[in-house]
């Protein structure tokens, strides 16, 4: 871990409009990826629209990896169905966080990223200064899937003793 820069904290907030995998509905957890690291959401019961608000933390070594984000239906009894994925580079982040900008006003925005056809944005994601900390809402469009969006937010951990950015 000599190469650390540093923590990502991703709020997985909430699906919206998620696609039905059971009879009427779906029990939807999301399972994040980076590089080795994956980390799972807890599974909502017959929800569509589910609201997790769930901290997932993933150490980060190289910013230039990107995020890979699955939903998954969970079965009791088969094989879990996978209900959309999407993916998200954190460099327009990790900028904004190497821009050093501690007399900003809480809720300006630093940066904005665009969606298009090398992302899933569903739509524009503001990079903001917010109470200290650079935070960035993203709204990802799932892929491999009828519907389904999937909102998270992106904050980050500096840990005393690693490399930092």
């Amino acid at each position: 871990m000599d190469n650390l820069i540093g923590l990502l904290r991703i709020r997985v907030k909430r699906g919206v409009n998620l696609a039905v995998r059971d009879v009427r509905s779906s029990d939807p957890y999301v399972v994040v990826k980076m590089g080795k690291q994956k980390l799972k959401t807890r599974v909502i019961k017959k929800d569509v629209n589910p609201e997790w608000n769930e901290d997932l933390t993933l150490s980060v070594t190289d910013p230039k990896l990107p995020v890979k984000l699955t939903v998954y239906d969970h079965d009791t009894f088969s094989m879990d169905d996978k209900m959309g994925d999407a993916e998200f580079e954190i460099k327009s982040y990790i900028d904004a966080l190497r821009m050093n900008l501690g007399g900003l006003p809480s809720g300006t925005i630093i940066t904005r990223v665009q969606p298009s056809r090398q992302n899933c944005l569903s739509e524009e994601s503001s990079i903001m200064w917010s109470e200290g900390k650079v935070v960035q809402d993203i709204c990802l469009r799932l892929r491999n899937v009828e519907c389904g969006e999937v909102e998270v937010q992106l904050q980050w951990i500096d840990l005393p003793g690693c490399k930092g950015l």
